[in-house]
């Protein structure tokens, strides 16, 4: 009896029971199934962001030395990886997209018959304020061009002809690191995987690479993230063909420094290729200057002769420039102490030419704390 007054017993009831649980079986399912992309997409960014953590602790430890702290680079050493020329933006996307139509426009405005020449003459003012405009971003971004960034050429993949994904690039450049890069580095960029006999396992290089990539701004980065940049990568060269030698007639190691400085007169130097030169097998700079161990390091040239050399009296009236010359083709005639003479070669004044003179001057102008 006590059992039956547990149960429903009238089977209308029992109908109208299982009917209602398995609309709420069905409600609940559906619930579950609606929300589902909302739960898995938050678990998957709670995970990213725990790998963006410990990616970013990875690349204190183990990169921030080349790369930098904020991944801007280091002079001389590695290139920017928080870098709009990494990710590929273009700045001058939207005005070139404007003159091509511009351009359009006025196309057909000239090949109609007949021609409607107040038509002709807009389009023509037109595209001669978006070129003014075009002009003035490119202006805008000189100090990186001085630097090597080529704005007709903002995306690196595409100089390096990669044609995958830039996850790809990054992971596949920490798994088997880059070993031909001392030809245009001071030294080779190591291979970072296990399977490679380097140090970190494949969920650790997930998280630098997730860490890396998590600077990109897509369409948010500004002129001054640019110009932010300390060092733009330097493209693969074979070392046989860096000429680095006097193409056109040599300064001469003899020169006086008054010739050298008229020679070097309306010479302007190209930074990159002067970086190029320096960091090759050739000349060797790198190999006494890079550690600071037997002369001064490459970092912060530039102001130390700004504010420390030329203020030494045996430099009253010297420029920058002159000093810099100087040091190139005459380096025993001032010694920076606590560095020892006779170990910077002599004989560059034979082995250089005012142009090449002047790209290492103007890489040197470039090392600016």
């Amino acid at each position: 009896m006590k059992l039956n007054r547990l149960l429903i017993e009238r089977i209308d009831h029992r109908i109208l029971v299982g009917t209602l649980a398995f609309l709420a079986t069905m409600v609940l399912v559906g619930w579950i199934w609606i929300n589902e992309n909302a739960r898995m997409a938050a678990f998957e960014a709670q995970f990213n962001a725990r790998s963006i953590e410990r990616g970013a602790a990875l690349f204190a430890t183990n990169c921030s030395s080349c790369h930098g702290v904020d991944g801007l680079g280091n002079v001389g050493r590695a290139p920017a990886l928080n870098s709009p020329y990494m990710f590929g933006h273009d700045y001058l996307a939207e005005v070139n997209s404007q003159i091509a139509t511009v351009q359009a426009e006025l196309d057909a405005a000239m090949a109609a018959t007949p021609q409607d020449q107040t038509a002709i003459d807009g389009f023509n003012a037109q595209m001669a304020e978006l070129e003014a405009s075009r002009a003035s971003l490119i202006a805008q971004m000189g100090p990186a061009v001085n630097l090597g960034y080529d704005p007709e050429s903002p995306v690196r993949l595409a100089r390096l002809g990669w044609t995958s994904t830039l996850r790809s690039f990054v992971y596949t450049t920490l798994v088997h690191g880059r070993p031909v890069s001392s030809n245009y580095w001071p030294q080779a960029m190591a291979a970072w995987a296990q399977t490679a006999n380097g140090p970190l396992r494949a969920d650790q290089l997930e998280d630098l690479t997730n860490f890396i990539l998590n600077w990109d701004k897509g369409d948010d980065w500004t002129i001054d993230d640019l110009l932010a940049v300390r060092q733009f990568p330097i493209y693969p060269v074979d070392p046989a063909t860096v000429v680095v030698g006097p193409t056109e007639p040599p300064v001469g190691a003899t020169t006086e420094i008054a010739a050298i400085m008229e020679g070097l007169s309306g010479v302007t130097g190209d930074p990159q290729a002067g970086q190029t030169a320096y960091n090759s097998a050739q000349l060797g700079c790198t190999g006494c200057h890079i550690n600071a161990a037997v002369a001064p390091p490459t970092e912060g040239t530039w102001t130390r002769v700004q504010n420390e050399r030329l203020t030494l009296p045996e430099f009253a009236g010297y420029t920058g420039e002159m000093y810099l010359a100087e040091s190139i083709i005459h380096p025993n005639d001032f010694i920076v102490p606590p560095y020892p003479s006779g170990v910077m070669p002599s004989n560059f004044g034979d082995r250089l030419s005012y142009q090449q003179l002047a790209d290492l001057i103007a890489y040197m102008q470039t090392q600016d704390q």
